[in-house]
């Protein structure tokens, strides 16, 4: 559904795009510079709070996306041995970012064993996942991190927004689940899906999230048990949107390809079906100024 992770959502005219940008290295800290358009909105959204500026999908992450005027948060959820609701994008400790309990390096073909469903969230907070050097984002400021619980997040995020803009926020939850997943790295699927929307509403968030993933049982069965929760069908592959769509049963409120696979083909199935598009991940400026200018013009 997002690094700066900086997102931006695109409005023009009829039709209605949301493109994940997430920008590396000094092109972080400032807007994309896009040629003026009539009637198109851009909304910045937080991938992984601003992963090109802050650790990943952790509070402080969000308090800095905050600070930079971001009003939508895209995150990724996993679950704790204990049933707690992890802001984490691998349901493991990944050894990009994260050190074990002693503060030693996490190897690359290990990083599975640190499984954060075999862990109690008291055992999780342990472990550090914000003073690592990135690989990738070099700016990223270092700083100790934990993976906080996604009730501990809405809260603090909640706490920086005056109570009468906390309407226009948005949260972009993706539900981290495989089938092979089951009873190893996540809980059975139901249980996985209950836990977050039982989070979602305790949080009095239903009116502003969507939830997204890229598996299909997780999808369905957040459509049978929270049928008006606006849903977000993750795609990866080359098939058309119709075949990707008669797999999942149901016309999704949001098809979220990656940006490569946008073409005029897709946007005229979107605009027929009133679904949104979502293209991921843009990570330069040409990228997004050559979509936002061309490819997505109506």
């Amino acid at each position: 559904m997002r690094s700066l992770g900086l997102e931006y959502k695109f409005s023009v005219a009829k039709l209605t795009v949301f493109l994940w940008l997430s920008f590396a290295s000094k092109s972080c800290t400032s807007p994309v510079q896009l040629e003026p358009n009539k009637g198109a909105n851009i909304e910045i959204q937080g991938h992984r709070g601003c992963r090109g500026l802050m650790p990943e999908n952790s509070i402080p992450a969000f308090r800095k996306a905050i600070k930079l005027g971001v009003k939508t948060f895209e995150l990724d959820v996993v679950v704790s041995k204990d049933y707690k609701v992890v802001v984490s994008h691998e349901p493991w400790l990944a050894h990009e970012i994260c050190t074990d309990s002693e503060g030693s390096l996490i190897g690359a073909a290990s990083e599975k064993n640190w499984n954060i469903y075999g862990m109690t969230y008291d055992s999780l907070r342990r472990f550090d996942c914000g003073l690592k050097v990135h690989p990738r984002f070099p700016n990223q400021q270092k700083m100790p991190c934990y993976k906080p619980l996604l009730s501990e997040l809405i809260d603090s995020i909640h706490q920086l927004i005056p109570a009468e803009d906390l309407r226009l926020l948005w949260y972009n939850i993706e539900i981290k689940r495989q089938a092979n997943y089951d009873s190893v790295y996540c809980p059975p699927v139901d249980t996985f899906v209950d836990l977050v929307l039982a989070l979602i509403k305790e949080k009095g968030i239903e009116k502003n999230c969507n939830i997204q993933s890229f598996d299909l049982q997780t999808l369905q069965i957040c459509k049978q048990k929270a049928p008006l929760l606006p849903l977000s069908l993750l795609v990866q592959n080359n098939r058309s949107p119709q075949e990707n769509v008669k797999a999942l049963g149901f016309k999704p409120d949001i098809y979220s390809c990656h940006f490569k696979l946008v073409n005029q083909t897709l946007i005229d199935w979107k605009n027929s079906e009133q679904i949104l598009l979502i293209p991921w991940t843009v990570n330069s400026k040409e990228d997004a100024a050559f979509y936002y200018n061309g490819l997505l013009m109506v």
